[in-house]
């Protein structure tokens, strides 16, 4: 076998794994979810009509609409929502309103992406541990204990990251495909006539038969492709050729196997509605099932956790959340990190909903708002990138999103039918998030102005400063400052007390870009400013790991050589005052201010040596 063939396979394994763990797993409650409402009797026509829906929801949501059309729009080989909004900014960027516009909503589409992580380890991992009421009604009372005490260790683990275990991921959701597959393909021999119900004209007799029913129903429908949106956004880690691979080959069919597998049981047994899933299975599988069902659950749930890291990490990067502890569980991967805040914060969120909802089906009420709005504001970016950033005609732009937006406004209606029932719990915390981003963004712009009306020009303010030069000592002094040009205030506060000037220094400003990578070959621009002082711009992408030592060892070859034993990093440690007028309202100037106090230092993100940093501090009004 060709390396390259080798590497085929190990990528589609892993993309098995890692991207379709959550839409493998919903089985478990997307058929029950659409029958166990009440709106829908039992018939044959009934049950060729839902299985038909699902296999072309899945058809034009999943194959069409991202393994065809979204996934080409990458962002240098990256997807994701935050990829996706980079890529729209870019193309629109010269229509500033329709820019700013844009990336609210981007951010917004963001910021549901906590609530989504709320609610998929909830309801995945609480729909395999209800399997244990079928094997036996008596262990119903343990089943909400057993969820809480499997996430509980599932987030405990985080910190030592998942390079140990991860590689038995792929192999794990491969059985667990393989045996949804059986499960289906044994029921189906009973009748094999439910293989009918591929064919679109069930679908749309249903759908113009029961009207009303149909859009109640697409709640629930859009179960059968949650985590659909996964594919997109681990693009960078697999690669579209994998993930297109393992969608057909492996994980669609073994889907609509399974999901043709309880239709051929509700046309037998009608009683098994109350879990279609788990009655497919003889008796003797059951216990074993529901801990495969598990496993499987719980990488679903992993590989949404990362996700969660990943994009905080980028959201930060782009400015809408302040500097968090990030630690690196892995030394050959970089993109192996661990948010603290991010993991305790979420699994005190889902502790919250299960203790909330209480069943995987009362869960289902509040899944999908969340999602379906994702996928409604992933196809108005593709609208933007295909239109204004690759040219494509009016016509052909608004007809290949136009029909994706229709059917995304259907489920997104149908879902907001169920936000009193539990939809507005994600919508809350995504609601929340956006807050905290807006205010955050909002009130670094307020910050900045403020330090520009205050800045001195620095190449004036250093003709100054040498026409009576102050005592030089030696070594070199890196001055970080927010905006490149102004004195910083480190500077001034070094000058005041201490009375000396380094041998050599550096006014370094550090810039996040809305495209995932910026090459060694772009990471610094450099400034001559006389007096042995530099103009330092160091560039970085939303995915690159920022490491300022690092990067300025470029610095040797270009006239200026940085020694770690005399080198000083000297950071102002800004204290924010809310003020009256012209700002935000007094509590988001409030809340700010209490953000920017609880940053993680500056110094830990730039992985400043512990040793070689002075912080001094200074009060700035917004």
């Amino acid at each position: 076998m060709s390396p390259s063939r080798s590497s085929l396979g190990a990528l589609t394994l892993g993309a098995i794994g890692v991207v379709y763990g959550d839409i493998g797993t919903s089985v478990l409650y997307a058929v029950k979810e659409v029958f166990h409402t009440g709106h829908l009797p039992l018939t044959p026509e009934n049950i060729y009509g839902v299985l038909s829906i699902f296999v072309w929801t899945l058809t034009l949501i999943v194959s069409l609409k991202y393994v065809t059309l979204v996934l080409r729009a990458d962002n240098h080989g990256e997807g994701g929502l935050v990829a996706m909004l980079a890529l729209a900014s870019q193309s629109v960027r010269d229509k500033p309103r329709l820019r700013s516009v844009m990336l609210l909503i981007g951010i917004f589409g963001t910021c549901l992406f906590y609530g989504d992580g709320v609610i998929t380890p909830s309801i995945s991992v609480l729909s395999a541990v209800e399997g244990l009421e079928v094997v036996s009604p008596a262990l119903r009372s343990a089943v909400i204990p057993i969820t809480l005490v499997i996430l509980l260790a599932l987030f405990a683990v985080q910190k030592h990251g998942t390079a140990g275990i991860g590689r038995f991921f792929g192999p794990i959701t491969l059985v667990w495909f393989l045996a949804i597959a059986v499960l289906g393909v044994v029921k189906i021999l009973d009748h094999p006539e439910i293989l009918w119900a591929v064919s679109p004209h069930h679908a749309l007799r249903f759908i113009w038969e029961h009207p009303g029913t149909t859009f109640i129903i697409l709640g629930a429908v859009v179960l059968c492709v949650t985590g659909g949106e996964a594919l997109y956004a681990d693009m960078g880690h697999f690669g579209k050729k994998p993930i297109r691979l393992a969608w057909f080959s492996v994980v669609m069919p073994a889907l609509i196997l399974n999901y043709f597998g309880q239709g051929a049981l509700l046309l037998s047994d009608p009683q098994a509605v109350s879990n279609p899933f788990y009655k497919m299975a003889p008796s003797w599988a059951l216990l074993p099932l529901v801990g495969l069902a598990t496993m499987a659950t719980v990488i679903a749930s992993q590989a949404l956790i990362t996700g969660a890291f990943s994009v905080t990490k980028q959201v930060i990067q782009l400015g809408y959340l302040p500097r968090l502890q990030i630690q690196h569980t892995s030394i050959k991967d970089t993109g192996q990190i661990y948010i603290p805040f991010v993991n305790w914060g979420l699994f005190a969120a889902i502790v919250l909903a299960v203790a909330l909802f209480k069943t995987s089906s009362n869960l289902a009420a509040a899944y999908g708002i969340a999602v379906t709005l994702d996928m409604l504001i992933t196809t108005v970016l593709t609208f933007f990138v295909i239109r204004y950033g690759w040219g494509y005609p009016w016509a052909l732009c608004v007809a290949a999103t136009g029909f994706f937006f229709v059917i995304d406004l259907a489920f997104f209606s149908s879902n907001m039918l169920k936000l009193a029932d539990g939809g507005w719990f994600p919508l809350l915390i995504g609601g929340a998030v956006f807050l905290l981003m807006t205010t955050w963004h909002e009130g670094r712009r307020l910050l900045n102005r403020s330090l520009e009306a205050d800045g001195l020009e620095l190449s004036g303010f250093l003709d100054a400063v040498f026409a009576v030069p102050p005592a030089r000592v030696e070594g070199t002094a890196v001055f970080l400052s927010a905006q490149p040009g102004t004195v910083p205030h480190a500077l001034l506060h070094n000058l005041k007390h201490n009375k000396v000037l380094h041998e050599h220094n550096l006014f370094v400003t550090v810039r996040s870009h809305e495209i995932p990578w910026v090459g060694l070959d772009k990471r610094l621009e450099i400034e001559p400013l006389g007096h042995n002082a530099w103009q330092v711009v160091v560039n970085y992408g939303f995915k690159n790991d920022p490491d300022l030592p690092l990067a300025l060892e470029q610095l040797k070859g270009r006239g200026v050589a940085l020694e770690p034993m005399t080198t000083s990093y000297f950071l102002s440690r800004d204290i924010v005052i809310p003020t009256l007028g012209g700002g935000m309202a007094p509590w988001r100037e409030r809340l700010f201010a209490q953000m920017h106090l609880n940053a993680s230092a500056a110094a830990e993100f730039l992985k400043l040596p512990n040793n070689a940093v002075v912080e001094l501090g200074s009060k700035i009004a917004i």
